[in-house]
């Protein structure tokens, strides 16, 4: 079971940034590897490199702009941006162009495919960690979680379909626009959503501990014909809201 609701900003600050910024920066380094290995890109970045292309400019910068105009999806689905989703938007493309500036080309296939499957994992893993630290999601991932919240209990509201599906077609889009399509494609496309779904629920901050109620004082009596529940039960403290917003199933 894993939550993808926001947390109040000072909840467990130092974990929660740590991890953020720490897989928002992965994410630009698996990125780079993937460029560096030359076997395809993630279907994202088949899709920014087609822009990029196009345009000319160099990919970083096409990430962070495509991160903005992808928040305007988000619009239908509800989704909050926070903290993390303007992190996101800036960090991963300023350090996909910071690692690709000191990041050695690898020499020799085994080389390449080190790089290739290395990044398919760093990505899995950024991704369960930005996420995990519930300060809002990315642009991209808020379609997924959007998707899975508001879909919740339907067959296809799952992060492995949702993502995956995401994925194949923006890989189709991209291939149009010239995006490199390779081994490392496929490979990416049929494995991030598995690895999604392992490594979210892994790296997710707890909701905070329930507020304890508040206890009668000492002798006080019940009013004139109160009721006992049924059973013997104890009501609930009448602050005490329901959640509004149900753990869901990575199934």
């Amino acid at each position: 079971m894993a939550r993808f609701g926001n947390l109040p900003l000072r909840y467990r600050p130092i974990r929660r940034l740590s991890a953020l910024y720490a897989g928002l920066v992965l994410y630009g380094a698996g990125i780079s590897a993937m460029v560096s290995a030359r076997l395809g890109l993630d279907p994202w970045d088949v899709f920014h490199q087609g822009v990029a292309k196009v345009t000319g400019v160099r990919l970083g910068w096409i990430l962070i702009a495509t991160g903005a105009a992808v928040l305007l999806a988000w619009i239908p689905l509800r989704q909050r941006p926070g903290l993390g989703t303007v992190s996101n938007v800036v960090v991963i493309g300023l350090s996909a162009n910071l690692v690709s500036d000191v990041l050695p080309d690898p020499h020799g296939l085994a080389a390449r495919w080190a790089y290739g499957l290395g990044a398919v994992v760093t990505t899995g893993i950024a991704t369960g960690m930005y996420i995990g630290a519930r300060y809002g999601h990315g642009p991209r991932d808020g379609l997924m979680t959007g998707i899975v919240t508001r879909y919740a209990g339907r067959w296809f509201a799952s992060v492995r379909v949702v993502r995956t599906s995401i994925e194949l077609s923006v890989l189709a889009v991209g291939f149009v626009l010239g995006g490199s399509v390779g081994w490392i494609t496929l490979v990416y496309a049929v494995s991030i959503g598995p690895l999604a779904h392992l490594f979210i629920p892994i790296f997710t901050v707890p909701d905070p501990p329930a507020p304890t109620g508040a206890l009668a004082p000492t002798g006080a009596l019940a009013p004139a014909g109160a009721l006992a529940p049924a059973g013997g039960a104890v009501a609930a403290h009448p602050e005490a809201v329901p959640d509004p917003a149900p753990a869901l199933t990575t199934s």
